[in-house]
């Protein structure tokens, strides 16, 4: 075994290998940028090096650097978590041209699975399923159309390279091709820097379901199945093993399957290899075909653990090591159910628009498996993805798995940035999902029902309102009288963009009546604390002027200052902003130019995604107030539109 690693990581999963190294008595080195330079996982290795810049191209991503670190540290091995040069196979190679050991897949592995068309031949080469579709060399926008027509639509264009959904689009109809594909390969250029597609047959009731599969260069085996339906914009959500319907022949025909191809490439470490399955019919064994290879740790790896009761980063660190596989296939067992939900810092009802802020707020309920990055006073930064936290579960049988997971999510509590908390609590009550009738498609079939606002009740409101006036705690809450009558106090609250008004009277010391549009609300404090009209008041956080409750949807109420209204309405509903910190990649118009409602104004990239800006209305551009490769701040106004003169 190592004496010590360098992690080429940061955030969650850089935590997670710490964990497991320390457990094994393995000494850990962290790499930091400027803006981690007080992250968790700087915090928990025994060192840490700075590498660089916020900017990921000039930090995690340069690879001699890393290397550099490593030696100067004296680390045996480095392991690369996920993302960043975790698939590099360049790096692979600098790293064992330095004397160390990557602990990962060799290099040729990585490219023969890095490039999904060349992983597609050679799959068939072997044995395995692929999806029917173009996978040639010939990039040419009126061949790649003529494919598709040939495939029959509707069809998906992927990105060769690369993942997680990015230079992905779904395309309904041929007078549609032609957009989708510059916006595919324009995402995919940022992301992976080759624009180069492939063209597959869109599976109308497809579901993802894929196999963790285990190599030590020579052998390998499967630890079973992960469903990863569950999805948005091409990205999972919520995985869970097993996989809801699956028979012991589908598993076997999809293990077998993993293992082959796994063998095919001489693979060593982790990997997933990503099914997607016809599920019109059930799951049969001949209605599976081969996607993807993740030549890495996946991010949902936790659930295979929770089943399996495997340590897959020990596994990783023993194999790395020269140690053959810890078990054979029929070795591995499978025990229960596991869900694993991804916190995300994203505002879901604006189309799951990543998010900033700084965490005022962070606890996770007893009875789940935490696995973050963050602490409660840390910054979600523009920089890198904006995960929180993975919530995990495991339960006998799928039923309490899933209701731990529900029970889990609505008693965790975070503040200091808008989150999919919410949104991931009501997709574990959704009744298809509860009843493991899973595709791809259901989070976009049902998304209305799934983030509809839900209208904080008068007794939480109350509560907000008491809080804002602080006469909840301390000696404030045992003032408010005169000698001749109560005090009444006015308090101005708003919630999702409305305003409202709170009346409220003290009573006497620890009891209160808060008017608000017409009712009144009883509040009284005893030994237990705070009640509402009976209600017991439900935990809450603070920061500055905001005030988040933690029931249902968390709803977040700020304190509004009268003196602030006068410059509320600046813009006049005329500009257009940026939403979050980003790089504006693109602006397509210009002063003086007419525009339509829905018109596409500038891309923004941010969050290693890019995000379209449309004009919200019809006409003309007054002013354009940023250009291509400008570094913006969240609320920048990027295009101003003339007066409307309606």
């Amino acid at each position: 075994m190592f004496d010590k690693i360098l992690i080429a990581n940061r955030g969650e999963i850089a935590c997670r290998i710490i964990e497991t190294a320390r457990s094994l008595g393995v000494a850990t080195v962290a790499v930091y940028s400027e803006a981690d330079a007080r992250a968790k996982h700087v915090a928990l290795a025994d060192e840490a090096f700075l590498i660089g810049p916020p900017q990921p191209a000039e930090s995690y991503l340069k690879g001699q650097t890393l290397i550099e670190v490593a030696l100067e540290a004296g680390a045996q091995a480095i392991h690369p978590g996920y993302g960043f040069l975790s698939e590099n196979p360049d790096f692979v190679e600098a790293v064992e041209a330095a004397g160390l050991i990557f602990i990962g897949p060799s290099a040729p592995a990585i490219r023969a699975m890095g490039l999904k068309d060349a992983a597609k031949r050679l799959m068939e080469a072997a044995g395995v399923p692929v999806v029917p579709g173009y996978h040639g060399d010939n990039q040419d926008p009126e061949h790649l159309a003529g494919a598709a027509e040939a495939i029959g639509y509707p069809v998906l264009i992927k990105a060769v390279a690369g993942g997680g959904g990015k230079g992905m689009r779904k395309v309904v109809a041929p007078q549609d091709f032609a957009a989708a594909l510059d916006s595919a390969r324009g995402e995919a250029r940022t992301a992976f820097g080759n624009d180069a597609v492939l063209i597959e047959k869109y599976v109308e009731k497809p579901r993802h379901i894929e196999v963790q599969v285990f190599g030590d260069g020579h052998e390998a085996v499967h630890l079973y199945e992960r469903d990863c339906s569950l999805q948005r914009r091409h990205q999972k959500v919520i995985e869970e093993a097993p996989a809801p319907g699956m028979t012991e022949e589908m598993r076997a025909a999809m293990g077998e399957a993993a293992v082959r191809a796994a063998k095919a490439i001489g693979y060593k470490g982790a990997g997933t290899i990503e099914f997607i399955i016809d599920a019109s019919d059930g799951l049969r064994p001949d209605r599976f075909w081969f996607m993807e290879m993740n030549t890495r740790l996946q991010v949902e790896h936790p659930v295979t653990e929770a089943v399996t009761g495997i340590d897959l980063v020990e596994w990783q660190l023993r194999v790395a090591a020269g140690e053959p596989l810890p078990m054979g296939q029929a070795q591995i067992p499978l025990k229960g159910h596991a869900f694993e939900a991804r916190l995300y810092a994203e505002d879901v009802p604006k189309g799951f628009l990543p998010a900033t802020g700084t965490l005022s707020h962070l606890v996770f309920p007893d009875g789940a498996r935490i696995d973050s990055g963050v602490r409660a006073g840390d910054t979600i930064s523009p920089f890198y993805d904006p995960m929180i936290a993975k919530v995990i579960t495991h339960g006998p049988t799928r039923e309490i798995a899933l209701a731990r997971m529900t029970r889990a999510l609505e008693r965790s509590e975070v503040a200091g940035s808008v989150t999919n908390l919410a949104f991931l609590a009501a997709l574990t009550r959704h009744q298809g999902f509860a009843a493991g009738d899973v595709d791809t498609g259901l989070i976009e079939r049902d998304l209305d029902g799934l983030i509809s606002a839900e209208v904080p009740a008068p007794h939480l409101v109350a509560q907000a309102a008491l809080a804002a006036a602080g006469l909840m705690e301390g000696p404030a809450a045992l003032t408010g009288f005169t000698l001749w009558a109560p005090l009444d106090r006015r308090v101005s609250l708003a919630h999702e963009g409305e305003e409202m008004v709170a009346t409220i009277r003290v009573r006497a010391p620890g009891a209160a009546v808060i008017g608000i549009e017409g009712m009144e609300i009883v509040a009284e404090r005893d030994a237990s604390g705070w009640r509402f009209d009976g209600a017991k008041a439900v935990p809450m956080a603070r920061a500055g002027a905001r005030i988040t409750l933690f029931s249902g949807a968390a709803p977040v109420f700020d304190l509004v200052d009268p003196l602030d209204r006068a410059g509320a309405d600046v813009g006049g509903g005329n500009l257009i902003e940026a939403p979050m910190p980003g790089l504006v990649k693109a602006v397509f118009v210009a002063a003086g130019e007419a525009v339509e409602a829905g018109q596409r104004l500038a891309i923004l990239e941010a969050m290693k995604m890019e995000h379209t800006l449309v004009a919200a209305r019809d006409g003309v551009v007054a002013e354009v107030l940023a250009a291509a490769g400008d570094q913006v701040e969240a609320g920048a106004a990027l295009v101003r539109l003339e007066e409307d003169e309606a």
